[in-house]
């Protein structure tokens, strides 16, 4: 049975994949760990590496989890790497986050605005119905505030130019985090939002099903 370890969003934890289908597949959820004062994001992917007690597994990650797959994937060997609404590399990320990184814009807002479910976190994130919502309010809500702080740092001031020749990147094309038009993915979800893991998960799974059965 091929081993799986999942990276889910910022500050997310496996709810954000309940939707998903891995039966047949040995499923870890890789748990974020709270940051060292100052630590860099490859010492932060080093301490993540505990969790992984397989040899070349598969890494999936979903928005930062992505990147933090991306940045594992330097220290260990793996079979295969899946980001979805992530991003690869620096240029990825959209400009304005870059450059709002550059003049630390980032830090002049509090993680409690950042933390609370609103009208406009549910349009980001692209969710709609009931049940999504109140997925990603509790989330958001149960989200620590120090990761939280930590890791927009580690999003804005990202500086990766690895590609990883094994890495298939699925993006959707109503992403509002991280814009489809920015990106240069293997596979689109059409009308696919950030967290087109909760609404868009049955086209999602086959995706990801087809790319875990290809070797």
């Amino acid at each position: 049975m091929k081993s799986i370890y999942i990276f889910s969003g910022l500050g997310a934890d496996e709810r954000v994949f309940k939707k998903l289908d891995f039966s047949g597949f040995d499923v870890t959820f890789i748990h974020w760990v709270i940051p060292n004062s100052n630590e860099t994001i490859e010492t932060y992917a080093l301490r993540l590496t505990e969790q992984i007690k397989t040899n070349n597994p598969i890494l999936i990650g979903l928005s930062f989890g992505g990147m933090m797959a991306t940045e594992v994937a330097k220290l260990i060997d793996t079979e295969k790497i899946i980001i979805i609404a992530s991003a690869k590399t620096q240029q990825e990320i959209p400009f304005y986050y870059r450059f709002a990184g550059m003049l630390k814009l980032h830090r002049l807002i509090p993680t409690v605005v950042l933390k609370t479910p609103n009208f406009f976190s549910n349009w980001l994130f692209g969710t709609s119905d009931k049940e999504d919502k109140e997925i990603l309010a509790s989330i958001m809500l149960d989200t620590d505030e120090v990761f939280l702080t930590w890791a927009i740092d580690k999003i804005v001031n990202w500086k990766n130019d690895t590609v990883h020749k094994n890495l298939k990147h699925i993006h959707g094309t109503a992403d509002r985090i991280l814009p489809y038009c920015l990106v240069k993915s293997d596979i689109e979800v059409n009308g696919g939002g950030h967290l087109m893991t909760l609404n868009k998960a049955e086209e999602l799974t086959k995706v990801i099903r087809n790319l875990l059965d290809y070797e």
